[in-house]
């Protein structure tokens, strides 16, 4: 009994010593991670992991080693905010890869990419056909940006003079599960009176009969009943 009590003990703290640094950390989506920010990620779990199981680390010990590996990243993070060069040292640049329709080899040696690679990258970013690209950029994180020729560009309204009507709002919910998302109301600086309004257009009288609502980006509501 003792030793599932000081699990449970030492896993709350990881836990929460854990959910703490990451937010201190700041937020960076998975495309969006360096391989340093990856492995900064791992190795802090690594170090949770093994003082929740380890009883020979003290928690203290455990403590002190994410907390440091936490502020040596910040550290990192702001040299590299703050100096171009670091920036470039600590998470690399991009490299182009495909120029002016032409695949660069040593580019490609260098990124350690056979052609493989690069065509699943393309087919990412749906393209199908290496002749459809102008440049080919591979990004710090891995992710490859295309620039399609200008012959191969898909045409946009603006090219077949077609009228643009401008979006008004982003699509935001506004209800969820029966209940008033307060914050999206004020972001988007709409009243409640105008919701349950808009709700009464649609036959609604009650804010629990509705189990979704969101603003559309023309300021109209998209409404699901319960």
């Amino acid at each position: 009994m003792d030793r599932i009590l000081t699990t449970s003990i030492r896993t709350l703290i990881g836990f929460v010593l854990l959910l703490i640094l990451t937010r201190i950390l700041g937020k960076k989506q998975l495309s969006q991670m360096t391989i340093f920010t990856y492995i900064t990620g791992i190795a802090l779990g690594n170090i949770a992991g093994d003082m929740v199981v380890h009883r020979d680390i003290k928690i203290i010990d455990g403590f002190t080693g994410m907390t440091l590996w936490a502020l040596l990243t910040l550290l990192i993070e702001y040299i590299s905010l703050k100096s171009s060069k670091a920036r470039v040292l600590l998470n690399d640049e991009p490299t182009i890869i495909i120029k002016k329709g032409k695949i660069m080899k040593k580019a490609m040696v260098a990124e350690k990419l056979n052609l493989d690679d690069l065509t699943m990258l393309l087919r990412n970013n749906n393209v199908f056909s290496m002749a459809d690209v102008d440049y080919a950029i591979l990004e710090p994180n891995g992710e490859l940006s295309v620039l399609k020729k200008e012959e191969k560009e898909l045409l946009t309204k603006k090219d077949a003079n077609v009228q643009i009507h401008y979006s008004r709002y982003i699509p935001t919910e506004l209800i969820v599960d029966g209940k008033i998302v307060e914050k999206n109301l004020k972001e988007e600086h709409i009243q409640k009176e105008w919701l349950i309004d808009q709700l009464k257009m649609n036959g609604i009288h009650s804010i629990h009969e509705v189990n979704y609502a969101e603003l559309q980006m023309d300021g109209s509501l998209f409404v699901d009943k319960n």
